[in-house]
């Protein structure tokens, strides 16, 4: 199963108790569905608990039935032609069955509860959501624009911050973010599915965190195999032409000591001087080495 079928799944666990949050998850459901209008209500869904969800939702909400019901496995379409029906659904939400353009009706959700039961019935039937392993991205889906409007103010009421746009006629509303994703799935009632997008968030995050180190120690492990190899250069020149046994016995202990351990990092070498001496002051006289391979090299030049 798809994460947003895990998501609706989910959902569609919770019990519905009040008649006010039924009409409002209900509420949800017909302005985001396939078809709401004086005429019709017609929902067509694939996902199965959904499907058994719906039956029992409208019977708490308007003690109605659907007139047609699903034949069979596929998907699962419901609708209500009666008049008398409609007219209840409509008046339930103060809507007028002939008019051109639907609306929210705000009156019918001044209570929290409620809100996120609209939200929850809006996502159940238009809403969709990707793997957080693959993406972060939840949306909300209807062909009635003004709806949809008014749906992205009131969202931005409940301090999300979502984004819009049209796609093949429709109306979107839509998260990118996966802290916004987590927000609205544990206020619609997935905090399980919110606790998922955590996880694999924090898993991307862990991931890169672990490639930028990685990254970085090979970047550094390259810089230490190039000042290693510069050393040895310089020491070899200067033992080549009887420089190095000129040099104080300081310098000549850490020449020695690179020659014979060229693998060995400024901290392990460090550590075989006797006695020990601190990583900055094997550094210095390392560094020292190849100033004079250096100079050596360059008086060599000059006087050919």
């Amino acid at each position: 199963m798809t994460f947003g079928g895990e998501v609706k799944n989910e959902l569609c666990r919770l019990e519905v108790h009040k008649k006010c949050c039924a009409q409002a998850e209900a509420y949800g459901v017909l302005l985001y569905c396939n078809t709401f209008s004086g005429d019709e209500v017609r929902i067509v869904t694939e996902h199965e608990a959904f499907a058994q969800r719906l039956p029992v939702l409208f019977k708490k909400a308007f003690r109605l039935t659907f007139d047609r019901l699903p034949q069979g496995e596929g998907k699962y379409i419901f609708s209500i032609q009666d008049p008398g029906k409609l007219e209840t659904i409509h008046q339930t939400y103060g809507a007028d069955r002939t008019a051109l353009a639907l609306h929210i009706n705000f009156a019918v959700l001044e209570e929290d509860c409620c809100r996120a039961s609209f939200l929850r019935g809006a996502f159940l039937a238009g809403g969709s959501v990707t793997d957080p392993r693959k993406g972060y991205h939840l949306e909300l889906a209807t062909s009635h624009h003004c709806v949809s409007r008014e749906m992205l103010a009131l969202m931005r009421e409940e301090d999300f911050s979502p984004k819009d746009a049209r796609r093949k006629g429709n109306s979107v509303i839509y998260f990118k973010q996966s802290e916004s994703i987590e927000n609205f799935l544990t206020a619609v009632g997935a905090p399980l599915s919110a606790m998922e997008v955590m996880n694999a968030k924090l898993e991307k995050d862990l991931r890169g965190s672990v490639n930028r180190r990685v990254n970085c120690d090979a970047a550094n492990l390259d810089k230490v195999v190039e000042a290693a190899q510069a050393q040895l250069e310089a020491i070899r020149r200067l033992e080549r032409d009887k420089v190095l046994e000129k040099l104080p016995d300081k310098l000549q202990e850490a020449a020695r000591l690179r020659m014979d351990h060229p693998e060995d990092t400024l901290s392990q070498l460090a550590e075989r001087c006797d006695p020990p001496v601190t990583k900055s002051a094997l550094n210095h006289r390392l560094r020292k080495l190849v100033e004079l391979g250096q100079t050596h090299e360059e008086g060599k030049a000059g006087r050919t």
